[in-house]
């Protein structure tokens, strides 16, 4: 067994991507391509089988760690544990397939009481070394000793409440703040632990080194890859390299690019920016970045761009960029930091899209010459299409012709249109789902502990946070619709409410209320809004055209409405396979009128109501048949319990007693004359 290679090792990118996992492999490829990568190594996942199955290491990784670590002081001048020339090193997983998010990193490790002198000397900057003590200790006490990160964030909300305000920025803190919270953060390690924190640099190390091998198996991760279909027994790999600062100064800063926007495939680079910052903040959506390009900046913002900023380093990124997505012949998740102006690319992935932009990527890269049609054809996820075919809200000015207005407006972070119910917690979105309820999931930030509750929603807002945070990535990636940075809602967890600003209305929005995303302009409506039918994409229309020049099986749609057929013949669909009659009924006047003809006492009124459902059926018949205009129609007869169109609640029983002119008595017991004993058997046929 091979138990670690640096990042320089020439590795076959078989061998690369199973032995070092998707992050270690791409450092690897970065420093083959000459692209500044912070030197460092990566430990094996087949060392971190062993550690999950046994909790030991492997006879001689303790060794082969230590000479890689003196390779890395060698190359950077510092000694790891000194106090003079600290040496602090990141310690993050990397697993064969990409779970952004789902595991778990370690920044700054090897910093102690000892080495922040020498640390603030190092960088002429004390304050800088205090935060980055705190950011280890918090980390180091969320990720290595399972102390929840709440009980650190609610020390430095504390903190900037009293010395200025909840907006005030981290790089805002004075020295003497920094050693309060430091103090503080040591406090919460050694009480909720039991023990201190440690201060010898080699007991962090492989304190970190267990913890991110041992996160594979942490119940965030685990959902993932229930969620993603990824086999659980693959394992992660942990790749340890010299750290490089984003908050040492306006010269510095975090961010993440996209070669394309994964959103709607746009070819031009996509991304976010944090000055003086590290990356956790941009990705952990505690603060809203601003954008890469000052075209892409939000009005008046243009200046704080990097391409403004910074344009030498902007310019050094984009470079890399175009050699990364050319090199890998695919649109690329780059994460980058840059130190007093050098920038340093600390990861590259095949990016997360959604169907919208994966389609349009690989219909381009066909043009480009960059994929053949075959290619193309496999890179789009054939399950993802389903997306395109869901409703949208109307244009803003048809809202507005409403008398329909945003209440609030965030980052367009996710594509796509959802109403639900507002909840504000991850599990509450599972439970109110569970019990059929729809819901839109209402958070400050999401973390990647909030991945069930973000399935289990219709669409997500938050707070905080950027278009590449971890909220968006994952909605693009689970196909949600999402709205991130909506800095005008204020949300009270407490009181379970949301406080709008600028809101005409004096009451605040109420856990359960009702709530309409549109995630493709980052709108944000009181209510349920009326969606209307998704237009067809027409780079779609070219993939499916190639498919069919290739495919060898006859495709029909599922179809029960006469827009239903028609949207499935614009997406290339040769007939129906399979018209659902029961499913004719669903609409809410036509179950009123099939309840009134079930629990109708006598013929006459029971012919009234069929004769409706009859004339509404006919019609649907003809214009399916219109639409199919000659192609094969499969019609299956009712085949559905009846007592699932019966009505449930008394309220909704006294409506039909009502119309039929009946005693609420006489319309329970008809229902009850159809309740059957067995409904999953069914009755295929016709019905009388």
């Amino acid at each position: 067994m091979t138990l670690l290679y640096p990042l320089d090792a020439e590795l076959d990118s078989d061998v690369r991507l199973q032995l070092l996992g998707t992050k270690g492999a791409g450092l690897n490829e970065m420093t083959a391509l000459g692209i500044p990568v912070p030197p460092g190594f990566t430990i094996t996942t087949e060392v971190g089988e062993q550690f999950r199955a046994s909790r030991t290491w492997p006879d001689g990784l303790e060794a082969a760690v230590a000479e890689a670590v003196h390779s890395i002081e060698a190359r950077v001048g510092k000694r790891f544990g000194g106090t003079d020339q600290p040496l602090l090193l990141s310690v993050r997983s990397g697993a064969r397939v990409s779970m952004p998010g789902m595991m778990d990193t370690l920044l700054n490790v090897g910093l102690s009481e000892a080495s922040l002198g020498g640390l603030a000397t190092q960088h002429g900057d004390e304050r800088f070394a205090l935060d980055a003590y705190r950011r280890l200790i918090q980390m180091y006490g969320t990720v290595v000793r399972g102390i929840g990160g709440d009980r650190f964030q609610y020390l430095l909300s504390d903190l900037k409440a009293d010395l200025g305000g909840p907006r005030m920025l981290d790089s805002e803190l004075s020295v003497a703040a920094l050693e309060g919270l430091v103090a503080s953060y040591l406090a919460v390690v050694e009480e909720a632990s039991g023990s201190p924190f440690p201060q010898e640099a080699s007991t962090q190390l492989w304190d970190s080194i267990g913890a991110v091998f041992g996160s594979w198996d942490n119940s965030r991760a685990v959902r993932y890859r229930r969620m993603q279909g990824i086999d659980h027994g693959a394992g992660t790999a942990c790749t340890v390299q010299s750290m490089v600062f984003g908050n040492t100064g306006p010269r510095s800063g975090s961010g993440v690019a996209f070669t394309r926007n994964p959103s709607n495939g746009d070819k031009r680079l996509y991304g976010e920016f944090l000055s003086n910052a590290q990356g956790e903040d941009v990705v952990g959506g505690l603060r809203t970045p601003v954008a890469l390009t000052a075209d892409a900046s939000a009005p008046g913002k243009e200046a704080l761009s990097l391409e403004t900023a910074l344009p030498e380093s902007f310019d050094a990124i984009s470079g890399y960029c175009a050699a990364l997505e050319s090199h890998f012949g695919d649109m690329q998740d780059i994460e980058f930091t840059i130190e007093d102006g050098r920038p340093y690319l600390l990861q590259t992935r095949a990016a997360k899209r959604t169907a919208h932009a994966a389609v349009r990527i690989a219909v381009d890269m066909v043009s480009e010459g960059v994929l053949t049609r075959e290619d193309a054809l496999l890179r789009v996820d054939a399950r993802s299409l389903e997306q395109l075919l869901r409703g949208r809200l109307p244009e803003r000015s048809e809202l507005s012709a409403l008398g329909l207005a945003p209440i609030a407006t965030g980052l367009p972070a996710s594509p796509g249109a959802a109403s639900g119910r507002i909840v504000f917690d991850a599990d509450d979105a599972v439970r109110w789902a569970a019990q059929g309820q729809e819901v839109v999931l209402v958070r400050q930030e999401t973390s990647a502990e909030d991945i069930h509750g973000m399935k289990a929603s219709k669409g997500v807002v938050t707070a905080t946070g950027g278009m590449t945070s971890h909220a968006a990535v994952v909605a693009r990636g689970l196909g949600k619709c999402c709205v991130v940075g909506c800095a005008g809602i204020h949300i009270d967890f407490q009181k379970r409410t949301i406080r709008i600003d600028g809101s005409d209305s004096s009451q605040p929005l109420r856990e359960g209320d009702l709530l309409t995303l549109d995630g493709s302009t980052g709108h944000v409506y009181a209510g349920a809004l009326d969606m209307i039918a998704s237009t067809t994409v027409e780079e779609l229309r070219e993939l499916m055209r190639w498919a069919d020049g290739v495919r060898r099986m006859r495709v029909y749609a599922e179809a029960d409405t006469p827009q239903a057929a028609r949207a499935a013949l614009s997406y290339g669909a040769e007939g129906v396979g399979l018209c659902r009659t029961e499913r004719m009924f669903f609409a809410q006047d036509r179950l009123f009128a099939m309840r009134c003809a079930l629990l109708a006492v006598d013929d006459e009124q029971r012919d009234r109501w069929l004769t409706e459902l009859e004339r509404a059926q006919r019609d649907d018949f003809v214009e399916i048949f219109r639409a199919m205009d000659g192609r094969p129609v499969t019609i299956r007869l009712l085949d559905r319990a009846l007592e699932e169109f019966l009505p449930e609640d008394e309220a909704s029983m006294q409506v039909i007693a009502d119309s039929l002119d009946l005693e609420l008595g006489e319309v329970i017991r008809a229902a009850e004359r159809h309740r059957e004993s067995n409904p999953a058997f069914g009755h295929r046929g016709v019905r009388a």
